[in-house]
């Protein structure tokens, strides 16, 4: 059950950084839509370092119990 609540974060990230590809898809190139590009990388990167540290938390929340 915990792989499911950690994937359904994930997914937040990950359909936050989608929704800012479609909008930079839309404009034209130019500084606006290489800002939209460089903010979905970072929310990717969140994504992928929240889903690594994920079994860290886990243990810790265990070890506290």
């Amino acid at each position: 059950m915990a792989r499911m609540q950690i994937a359904t974060e994930t997914s937040t990230w990950l359909l936050q950084a989608k929704d800012f590809l479609d909008e930079a898809r839309r404009l034209k190139p130019g500084p606006e839509r290489n800002e939209l590009r460089q903010t979905a990388k970072v929310l990717r990167e969140i994504a992928k370092f929240e889903t690594a540290s994920a079994p860290a938390q886990k243990l810790d929340r265990q070890r506290r119990s």
